[in-house]
């Protein structure tokens, strides 16, 4: 009875958080008066780009250990990269409450390219941060046959998700005001 009340108690915390954390994302991009924060905050976007660029290499990495079957280095690097996760939501937040949203300058075929990749990035990362909630409860709790049947979901999106974050940062680099 214990575990099931811990179980539903996780859950509820899951599903809590992943329609929190877009919610607020979400309101925060719409308000128009911005915190001054300081001209620190300018330089997120690129700690932004490159968390998402070492986020994509340790998922690669956790997965290569993974199939390896070492266990220890698959448990090192996707720990990281679900830390780093947590930053790039810190950065992110931290961001967007102090500065204005970076409008994209590119026009034709690139601009629908960058739209593209940027609206799948949104939209998978909306669904893969419940999934990515879960597998790494289920390796803490050492539920492994649950881990495996979430992180075969999780691993792709995560991902794609990681590494369009990238592609969107390097196109709209350019046009951040300096």
């Amino acid at each position: 009875m214990h575990s099931t009340t811990n179980e539903k108690r996780l859950s509820l915390l899951v599903n809590s958080l992943s329609i929190a954390i877009p919610i607020v994302v979400a309101l925060l991009l719409g308000i128009q008066t911005k915190l001054d924060l300081g001209s620190w905050t300018k330089s997120l976007p690129h700690a932004i780009g490159f968390i998402n660029s070492l986020t994509s290499l340790l998922l690669i990495a956790g997965f290569v250990a993974q199939r390896s079957k070492n266990i220890r280095l698959h448990r090192i690097a996707m720990t990281s990269a679900f830390a780093l996760g947590g930053l790039f939501l810190v950065c992110y937040v931290t961001y967007h409450l102090s500065n204005p949203s970076t409008k994209f300058g590119g026009e034709g075929g690139i601009r629908v390219f960058y739209y593209f990749v940027l609206l799948s990035h949104i939209g998978m990362s909306l669904v893969v941060l419940p999934l990515v909630l879960r597998a790494f409860i289920f390796a803490l709790a050492s539920e492994f046959e649950r881990h495996r049947r979430v992180a075969k979901y999780a691993f792709p999106i995560w991902l794609y998700v990681s590494v369009t974050g990238v592609i969107t940062y390097f196109m709209i680099s350019p046009y951040y005001a300096h």
